[in-house]
Parts: C-alpha cells; structure tokens; sequence
C-alpha cells in the first residue's frame, strides 16, 4: 500500500477501458493519478463507461472522473488535461515524473507516440488493444505486442512497431474475432446523431461505428489495472 501510494500514474483515455482503469487504481489506493481525454460523456456511453449517468452526460470524462476519485480516496493528487493525445500535443507531458503509463485510446498514431515516448523515459506502458466489436470477456490476455494474434488493432500496431524499432511492450488483447455490428439506419449515429453542435470527432466522421457492451471493456479496464498493481508492488516491470 505504501509503495502504491507514492506512485503517480497516468491515464490516456477515460472511456470504456480507461475509465475502469481509473476505478480500480483510486480503489487500490494509487496516490496520484494524471487524466488525460478530452471528450465529453455522451448518452451512447451509457452501456459501457462507468462514469456514465444520466447526470454526467455533457460533462468532460476528466472532471468526473476527478470527482469520483476524490470521492473514494480523497487523499489522491489527481491532475486533468482537456487534451486529445497525438504527436502534435505530446509536448504538454513529461513522462519521467510517471511511475506507470496505460495507453487507452483509440488511435494508431497516439498510441505509437505514447509508446515512444514512455521508452525514452524507461517508464513501464501498457496497452489496451481492440474492445470494441467483442462480446466474449474471458477472451483477454496479457502479452507482449510480438506475442498478439488475431486481433486486428494489434495486427497493425506490430506492423508499425516495427517499423520504429519498439522492441517490446505489454498488451492486453483478446484473440476473439470481432463481431460487426448491423448497420441499421433507423438507430444509427450516422443519422440519429445527438452529440451537440461542434463536438470534435464526431461518430458521424468516422469511418467504422464499432458496436460495445457493459462487460468486455470493463473486464479490460480491470486487466489492466491489476497489471499494474502487480507491477508497481512486485517490482517486476516490463
């Protein structure tokens, strides 16, 4: 508990994944925790992200989740930043005061710059592959990147380890194939959006809406916080 306590963590992406992340991490009493997303909750969050309620939707994920830490351990530093994370806003970090990184984010091009960026500095990272597209939560597993089949998102994160010299990280990953979801017009996004005028990224401006449920991104989320607990108190990081 003390070690946990004198640690800070930071967290990128405070969705489906990261935000049980966060839960279990403020649950195991981590002393300081950095939040990083810029989105708002919205009411198509509400089957999979524990800091979804009808309350908080409209609300930045960060700020409610700064106040659902404080409510279970209000001893915890925690520091929030409105920031979609990608090259061109890695400046805003200095991962040398991180004792751990969890990359729960989306995209290709932030999660490789994250990776980068943890290895300059020798802080342990891991990462979340696809969530989205699965229903089956006892398919998950932690490997390293090179170890990962089947799944599409870490398919092409190899690829471009590789690409960049990035011998070596860990990985929570499910060998599931995805399920696609049905197009179905009369409820999609696509034409039903509700996200209010001038949302940034939009599922309307995306290429593929992946479908979700309440438990494989959860069972994720808890993966990897245990991940990192062992870690951090083991002393065993990779």
């Amino acid at each position: 508990m003390q070690k946990l306590a004198a640690c800070r963590i930071a967290v990128f992406g405070i969705g489906g994944v990261g935000g049980y992340v966060v839960e279990a991490l403020a649950r195991s009493g981590v002393g300081a925790l950095d939040l990083i997303d810029d989105d708002r909750i919205c009411l198509t969050n509400l089957n999979r992200q524990i800091l979804a309620t009808r309350r908080t939707v409209g609300e930045y994920k960060v700020d409610i989740a700064e106040e659902r830490i404080h409510e279970i351990n209000p001893g915890c530093k925690v520091r929030t930043y409105k920031t979609f994370y990608l090259p061109e806003t890695q400046d805003q970090f200095d991962f040398s005061e991180y004792d751990y990184v969890v990359d729960a984010i989306d995209t290709v091009t932030g999660k490789l710059a994250l990776i980068e960026n943890a290895k300059k500095a020798n802080v342990p990272i891991i990462s979340a592959m696809g969530a989205g597209n699965k229903v089956d939560p006892a398919a998950f597993e932690v490997a390293d990147i090179y170890e990962t089949s089947i799944c599409p998102l870490a398919r092409v994160m190899r690829r471009e380890c590789r690409k960049r010299g990035i011998d070596s990280f860990k990985v929570v990953y499910s060998k599931e194939k995805p399920v696609r979801p049905l197009e179905d017009m009369s409820i999609s996004c696509r034409q039903h959006c509700i996200c209010p005028p001038g949302t940034a990224r939009k599922c309307t401006e995306r290429r593929d809406i992946p479908g979700s449920t309440a438990f494989v991104p959860s069972v994720a989320g808890l993966i990897i916080a245990g991940e990192i607990v062992n870690d951090l108190t083991s002393g065993e990081k990779r």
